[in-house]
């Protein structure tokens, strides 16, 4: 028989028991101190029951636990986030030390980008290796800049001008190799509907943005790899959302596979790759009189029965839509696009990718991670329809009995 002894004296220890549930026989009130419990089990003051209010407290705080544990675990995410990006700060201010000593290439510098970033690299005391593809362009380029630059005549579709460009190359950087190659030259028309399209004319955009650049990649590569340099590819916010027809897409989709691949092959020989993929910018890529003469005449082009398909209505809003996006939509500050440029050639710790532009930070390259139903809607809902399209609910009971239909998105 247990005792419960642990009310100070002087306590009437036998009203606290007669009070409590846990003590079924309540003791007279002439009971002495330290009288025995008739059931010291369910006792208060007894060791077991202490040990099963112990439990009980304990398995109180453990339901409570839970909400204290996520809230620390939010709360240490964050330090991490936090400390990622003050790391990812401090790196990305690091720039490469003798620069002044380092050669860069880039090609298609007679206008918008690479002009701009061929004059900026040179400021910075850079030997500028520039690329164009007319004299003209060359000229003025010179003329522009300092008495480091020099010019070299490139066309990227043709084998013969990019080995006689890379013999070039060689003589001017010796053994020192060449720091960086900037893939810029590129060409966007004919942009249409696919179907008023032909097979040259998505062959001659191919031929220019991901064929040529292959080539002169692969050309230059040796040298590059002795200086333990930089390759920076312009691709564009089209290589990773297409939502208009023609060879610019999937040019740049392609641009965005070889580099991917590449910058894996060439990451053991210390060769870092950058990918740029810029937005809307007001360059001769989007000269509003050019593309809509282009649009003209791949409809002019098309067979009857394409026409007939889409009608003159179709190309009329597509005319319309076309020349409001030209007007309004390409951003005519171009430093932020060879911003990147030039911090994926000078800094020590370069990202993989730059988004070029807040249309491509904050609009299109956050579409291309939806699913790609919802992308599809948010990039055809206003757009024209065809002369001889069916309504939605024709599609849709078409499809109902198709699983691809349902699931395929």
């Amino acid at each position: 028989m247990l005792t419960c002894r642990t009310l100070p004296p002087g306590l009437s220890m036998h009203r606290s028991i007669q009070r409590s549930a846990a003590c079924p026989g309540p003791l007279p009130s002439s009971a002495p101190w330290g009288v025995a419990c008739s059931s010291p089990s369910l006792c208060p003051s007894s060791p077991k029951a202490a040990e099963q209010a112990d439990q009980a407290g304990a398995g109180a705080r453990g339901k409570r636990r839970p909400c204290s544990q996520c809230g620390r675990m939010w709360l240490y995410l964050a330090a991490l986030l936090g400390l990622y990006f003050l790391r990812r700060w401090y790196q990305e201010r690091q720039t490469v030390e003798n620069l002044r000593e380092k050669y860069v290439l880039i090609t298609g510098c007679d206008s918008g980008f690479g002009n701009l970033l061929a004059k900026q690299l040179d400021v910075l005391g850079l030997r500028v290796l520039a690329a164009c593809l007319t004299q003209q362009g060359a000229e003025q380029l010179r003329k522009a800049t300092s008495e480091r630059l020099q010019t070299v005549i490139l066309d990227v579709t043709r084998s013969d001008s990019i080995a006689a460009a890379t013999a070039w190359v060689k003589e001017q950087v010796g053994d020192k190799g060449l720091w960086g190659l900037v893939n810029n030259a590129g060409l966007a028309r004919p942009a249409a509907p696919n179907e008023w399209l032909t097979k040259d004319d998505f062959v001659r955009v191919l031929d220019v943005n991901l064929i040529g650049l292959i080539e002169v990649t692969l050309s230059v590569l040796p040298l590059v790899r002795r200086a333990r340099g930089r390759v920076v590819n312009v691709a564009s916010i089209l290589g990773r959302l297409a939502f208009y027809g023609g060879g610019y897409c999937p040019s740049k989709y392609g641009v965005e596979a070889f580099s991917d691949s590449l910058r894996r092959e060439l990451r053991p020989f210390g060769v870092k790759l950058a990918i740029v993929e810029p937005g809307y910018f007001r360059t001769p890529m989007t000269d509003i009189q050019r593309n809509l003469e282009c649009l003209e005449q791949s409809w002019r082009r098309a067979r009857p029965d394409v026409k007939e398909s889409y009608g003159q209505r179709y190309f009329d809003s597509c005319h319309k839509l076309s020349r409001e996006t030209l007007l309004t939509k390409p951003s005519t500050n171009l430093y932020l696009v060879t911003d990147c440029m030039e911090h994926a050639l000078t800094s020590r710790h370069p990202r993989t990718r730059y988004s070029g532009g807040w249309d491509a930070q904050f609009f299109y390259i956050p579409l291309s991670y939806l699913p790609t139903a919802l992308a599809d809607w948010v990039l055809t809902w206003s757009g024209p329809r065809p002369a001889q399209a069916v309504s939605q609910s024709t599609v849709q009971r078409a499809g109902a009995g198709s699983p691809f239909y349902r699931w395929g998105n």
